[in-house]
């Protein structure tokens, strides 16, 4: 008797995987019947501030020949496209996967700039981690950066100052020029106000931006935004102002 119910369990058993291998295959859908219909593209962290779009990444995959639609899924290799878009200067992470009813997802995270620095040979771009862009044929409304940079400055002191920059709306919008001294020191052109803001070194930004802020507010909207040609803030507590010439 125990040889029998040994022998039912096992069959029970045996019929059970049969079940469940068989309503597997019967819902998973057949790569070789299913053509790829529709590429989805997501550029993610771009904040209006990166160079990509959709419409760019539809034109790489074409150009290198990699754009799925219309091809069998299962003939679709998603790493060759992951990789050839990570070769881009522009991006830096690619993910690319395969999902139901015929479709391609990419998602993209592109590198994004904070500054452009101009030099005799045309300038660079600099993205929010220090990182250098050349971005031929693309443009950015980002700072523009001139003076003494060299590639070290840009990736530490310059990155950090944007940094600053691009996380205060209000500064964000006012400064439209960054110029570095021959010792690093950094003067910073306005949008509005007839004046040069000097904060020296580029350290302790955030106190020295509050300084000017304060300065603007509660100085400039009384004696008037033409008043003075040039802001100092490079000391601690204290603002120094060079009267502009009448003519």
């Amino acid at each position: 008797m125990n040889w029998k119910k040994g022998t039912l369990i096992l069959l029970n058993v045996i019929i059970g995987i049969y079940l469940v291998l068989a309503i597997t295959a019967f819902n998973k859908p057949d790569e070789h019947a299913v053509v790829c219909t529709e590429v989805h593209i997501n550029i993610g962290d771009s904040e209006g501030r990166g160079f990509l779009t959709v419409e760019d990444v539809k034109q790489m995959l074409h150009e290198n020949h990699l754009m799925p639609i219309g091809q069998e899924m299962n003939a679709i290799h998603v790493r060759p496209i992951k990789e050839k878009l990570e070769s881009n200067d522009m991006i830096e992470e690619a993910e690319c996967y395969k999902a139901q009813a015929g479709r391609v997802c990419i998602n993209i995270r592109q590198r994004i700039p904070v500054v452009r620095v101009l030099t005799q040979s045309g300038g660079y771009y600099v993205d929010n981690k220090g990182g250098s862009l050349q971005a031929k044929g693309y443009a950015s409304n980002v700072v523009v950066a001139t003076g003494c940079i060299t590639k070290d400055y840009a990736s530490k002191q310059l990155v950090s100052l944007a940094n600053a920059l691009h996380a205060d709306k209000f500064w964000n919008s006012q400064i439209v020029q960054i110029n570095v001294l021959d010792d690093g020191s950094v003067e910073l052109v306005p949008r509005v106000g007839d004046h040069i803001i000097y904060i020296g070194q580029p350290t302790g930004i955030e106190r020295k931006l509050d300084r000017v802020a304060k300065f603007y507010r509660y100085g400039l909207s009384k004696a008037g935004w033409n008043k003075y040609s040039r802001i100092n803030v490079e000391f601690d507590n204290q603002i120094i102002c060079k009267r502009r010439q009448s003519s």
